[in-house]
C-alpha cells in the first residue's frame, strides 16, 4: 500500500500546560499507523515565523493569546494567499477570522484578548466561556466540513472563551468566508474558504479526540496531496 507524506508546520507556543499540545503528536502518529499518511510535524513558535512556502500544510494550533499575533495572522496570510492546506483550531480560528477581516475585508479588526481596548473587535469575549465545554454543531449541506465530517451534525469539545462577533459575519460572508458551522444558537464554530484547497477552520479542538479526528485526517491528507 501506497504510504503518503506531508511535512506540516505546526504554528503555536509549545507547552507541556496546553492540553492540545500533547495530544496532536499522537493524533498525527495513529495517522501513520492507521491510514498509512505519515506527518513530519515542525513545531514552530509565533514570535519566530518563518518562510512558510516550503511546507504542505500549516496548522494554527491552540494557545491563545500568543506571544506573536503578528506571528498567528502571518502564517494564516501564507496559507490562504500561497493555496497551502490549512487548518486553524480554538485560537486557529479566532486569529484566521482576523486576518481575513483585516486583509480582505479591509476592517480595522481588533481581537478583544489582545487588545482589550479595541472599539470595535471581530473577536469577541464568548457570553458563556467554553472552556472544558462539549456542544452539538449543526453542519451546513453541501460544504467541506460536512463533507469530512461525513455528517450534518457533530459533538466536539472546547476549551475557549473568545469567538467571532456576530455583528461582523455578513461583512465577512459577503467577501467570501463561509460559516458551515453553528452551535443551536446559531453562534459560528466552522468556517471555510471556498475555492482554496483546504481551508477549514474550527473553534472547537479535534485534537482533543481519542482517535484521528476526521478533520485532522482530512487535513493531513491534504497536505500529502499538496506535497
Amino acid at each position: 500500500m501506497t504510504v503518503a507524506h506531508a511535512r506540516i508546520a505546526l504554528i503555536g507556543d509549545r507547552s507541556p500546560s496546553v492540553l492540545a499540545h500533547t495530544r496532536i503528536p499522537a493524533q498525527l502518529a495513529l495517522l501513520a499507523e492507521r491510514d498509512n499518511l505519515v506527518v513530519d510535524p515542525y513545531w514552530i513558535p509565533t514570535e519566530d515565523v518563518p518562510s512558510l512556502s516550503e511546507f504542505d500544510g500549516i496548522w494554527l494550533v491552540p494557545g491563545s493569546p500568543y506571544r506573536s499575533e503578528a506571528g498567528a495572522i502571518e502564517a494564516v496570510l501564507t496559507a490562504r494567499t500561497e493555496q497551502i492546506p490549512f487548518l486553524g483550531t480554538c485560537g486557529g480560528f479566532q486569529h484566521a477570522v482576523l486576518e481575513y477581516a483585516r486583509n480582505v475585508c479591509g476592517l480595522q479588526a481588533g481581537h478583544a484578548e489582545n487588545q482589550p481596548d479595541t472599539a470595535d473587535p471581530v473577536i469577541v469575549e464568548l457570553a458563556c466561556s467554553l472552556v472544558g465545554h462539549e456542544g452539538a454543531v449543526i453542519i451546513e449541506p453541501g460544504s467541506l466540513a460536512e463533507r469530512v465530517l461525513g455528517a450534518d451534525r457533530t459533538v466536539e469539545r472546547y476549551h475557549c472563551s473568545y469567538g467571532a462577533n456576530p455583528q461582523h459575519l455578513n461583512t465577512l460572508q459577503d467577501n467570501g468566508l463561509r460559516f458551515t458551522g453553528r452551535d443551536e444558537t446559531g453562534d459560528a464554530r466552522i468556517a471555510e474558504l471556498p475555492g482554496h484547497p483546504f481551508f477549514l477552520l474550527t473553534l472547537f479542538q479535534p485534537e482533543l479526540a481519542e482517535r484521528p479526528h476526521p478533520i485532522v485526517r482530512a487535513f493531513a491528507r491534504a497536505a500529502a496531496g499538496h506535497a
